[in-house]
C-alpha cells in the first residue's frame, strides 16, 4: 500500500496544486491511507490570512469533481480538507525558509549527533540542510533524513 499511496499522493498533488493556486491557496500536504472506515485522502491547505470551514468545503467539492473525472486513480475513498492548524506540518523546503525563527519539532530517520528527535528554534534552510538550535546547540539536519516536522506551540 505504501508505494501505491505515494503514487496517489503524487497524482493528487499534480491535480490539486493548479486548482488551489488559482484560488489563492497553498497545498501543504497530501496523505492517502487505509483506515477502519475505508480509504481516506487528506489534504492540508492554507493561504495568507488563514482558511475557513467554507473554504475547506469549496475546495473539497471542486477537487472532488476533478478526482471523480480520474475515477481510476483512487477507487472508493473519503476526502478531508483542513487547515494546517497551530502545529502546522513542514513538508517542503520553502516551509523551513518561511518559518525561520519559530519553534519546531523534527524527527529524523537516522541519528544526527546521537538524536532523532529535535525540539528547538528553526534557524533556517540552505543547500538541503535544516538547521535547528536545541538548548543552545546547533544541529544540521539533511532534508532527506526528515521523517516528520511541524511547528511547535
Amino acid at each position: 500500500m505504501h508505494e501505491l499511496a505515494n503514487k496517489i499522493c503524487h497524482e493528487v498533488t499534480l491535480l490539486a496544486e493548479p486548482l488551489l493556486r488559482s484560488e489563492g491557496f497553498t497545498l501543504i500536504d497530501v496523505e492517502y491511507r487505509s483506515e477502519p472506515n475505508g480509504r481516506t485522502l487528506r489534504l492540508i491547505v492554507d493561504r495568507e490570512g488563514g482558511i475557513t470551514l467554507g473554504d475547506c468545503a469549496d475546495i473539497s467539492h471542486q477537487l472532488g469533481d476533478l478526482l471523480d473525472a480520474k475515477a481510476d486513480l483512487l477507487g472508493a475513498y473519503h476526502m478531508e480538507v483542513s487547515s494546517p492548524g497551530l502545529d502546522r506540518p513542514l513538508t517542503k523546503p520553502e516551509h523551513f525558509v518561511h518559518f525561520k525563527g519559530r519553534q519546531v519539532v523534527v524527527k529524523t530517520s537516522a541519528p544526527i549527533g546521537g538524536k532523532r528527535d529535535f525540539r528547538g528554534l528553526l534557524n533556517g534552510f540552505s543547500d538541503g540542510i535544516v538547521v535547528v538550535q536545541v538548548q543552545g546547540q546547533l544541529y544540521s539536519i539533511p532534508w532527506e533524513t526528515i521523517v516528520r516536522a511541524r511547528l511547535d506551540y
